[in-house]
Formats: C-alpha cells, sequence, structure tokens
C-alpha cells in the first residue's frame, strides 16, 4: 500500500493489540478483524463529520431542526466509531469512570439540550451556545486519557 495517513499496514504499529481485545463477546460474534474495525473506525468518524457539517450548513440556511437531527446524528455516530477500536461496552464503563463522568455527562446533555433547543424552542441561538458547551465537554472528555492534559490546559487558561 502506498505510504500516506491511512496506510493501514502502518496503523498496525501505532495502535496497541491491547486496543483490540478479541475477547469481548461483540467482536467474537460479529468476527470483526483488526482491519475491519479500523475501516468501521475510520467510517463512523467519516460519515459522522459529514452528517454535522451538512447539518451545520442547514443551521445557517435557518433549518434548526434540520441541523439539530443531523449533527447530533453525526456527534452519536463519531462516538460509536472509537466502540470500533476498544469494544463498545469497553468504552461505556471507561465513558463512566469517575475521572470523566463529569464531562460524559455534560457531552450527553448537551446533545440531548441541542435538540430541546431545536424541537421545543427552535431557537438557533441557544443550539450555537450548546454545541459550543458540548465542544468544550467532549475535549475536556478526551483529555482525560492524555495524563497530566487537563493539569496542564488548566495551567495554560489560569485555571490551575
Amino acid at each position: 500500500m502506498a505510504p500516506g495517513w491511512v496506510n493501514l499496514e502502518s496503523a498496525a504499529n501505532v495502535i496497541p493489540d491491547s486496543a483490540f481485545s478479541e475477547g469481548e463477546p461483540a467482536f467474537k460474534f460479529l468476527n470483526l478483524s483488526k482491519k475491519t474495525r479500523i475501516y468501521g473506525f475510520l467510517g463512523c468518524i467519516i460519515v459522522g463529520f459529514v452528517l454535522s457539517l451538512v447539518g451545520s450548513i442547514l443551521l445557517f440556511g435557518g433549518q434548526v431542526v434540520a441541523f439539530a437531527f443531523l449533527f447530533g446524528l453525526g456527534t452519536l455516530v463519531s462516538l460509536l466509531g472509537t466502540g470500533f477500536i476498544i469494544g463498545f461496552f469497553k468504552q461505556l464503563k471507561l465513558m463512566f469512570k469517575p475521572i470523566r463522568v463529569v464531562a460524559t455527562l455534560v457531552f450527553l446533555a448537551a446533545i440531548v439540550m441541542v435538540f430541546v433547543g431545536a424541537f421545543v424552542l427552535n431557537s438557533s441561538i441557544l443550539c450555537l451556545i450548546l454545541v459550543f458547551v458540548q465542544y468544550l465537554a467532549y475535549i475536556w472528555y478526551t483529555l482525560s486519557y492524555i495524563p497530566y492534559a487537563r493539569a496542564a490546559v488548566s495551567k495554560a487558561v489560569g485555571l490551575g
């Protein structure tokens, strides 16, 4: 395969085999190979990004309900993609560990509140604010997987 950033042969060396625990029943049942799981991850990330992007374009066209549906679906599809790497049940367990439970709950609540802002209140400004909150919660959630990253970011923005 030609060298590039989507080279699965080189990705095999970057992603540790422990991330692909073959013992998880979902993967045994589905009989997914490591390569297929990487494709599942990349496919979900791409589809999620496209759905969110189309939703965002529709928001600027004044279609708040379509935005909320597509953006929320895109976010959930992207989140589902990481389940292909570490396993769906393991991901759920990790999401609700004490170190990241608050960020997870704020992230999930922001997704729900975007729907409320669109379907109930029909407010594009509120939706944009909630999307911003959602991104901040997701960044904080993601930083919890990197040792000392939260402390470094807190110190960099003057909170620590």
